[in-house]
């Protein structure tokens, strides 16, 4: 399966395997098995670098199994093929999302003028929470 220009998985790193599916298909459901599920084998994969491998794991969430590898269910549609191509789509898009490197985060100073609107907010916040207090009746 192609990911990328430079990326290509090989038929070893995925498994499908078809189920019942839940979804529309009134007498269909019971008969056919449309339901793919579409496991990644991405811990073992060796297209992949571990800072990419770090991200997939992060983004697949729940996806990502105790032995490193996605799982991918697709119920949409009536069509086993169809289902099928749904599956590898959101493998693709997950894989390529793990590619993009995120972007690093410079540091910055807060301006001058915005340390002073800090202040001067929390000044007046002072202010109007000390005026909460009781009042003295010293007349």
């Amino acid at each position: 399966m192609m990911i990328s220009n430079k990326i290509t998985l090989q038929d070893w790193e995925l498994t499908e395997s078809f189920t019942r599916s839940s979804g529309p298909g009134g007498q269909n459901v019971n008969k056919v098995a449309t339901a793919v599920e579409l496991r990644f084998e991405a811990a073992r994969s060796p297209n992949l670098a571990p800072p990419v491998k770090a991200r997939l794991k992060r983004l697949a969430g729940q996806k990502w199994t105790t032995e490193g590898a996605i799982v991918i269910r697709a119920e949409e549609t009536r069509s086993q093929a169809r289902n099928r191509e749904i599956a590898r789509e959101r493998l693709r898009d997950l894989i390529r999302k793990a590619l993009e490197t995120p972007k690093k985060r410079v540091a910055t100073k807060p301006t001058w003028g915005s340390q002073k609107r800090r202040l001067a907010a929390k000044k007046n916040r002072g202010e109007v929470k000390s005026l909460r207090g009781k009042v003295s009746t010293d007349d």
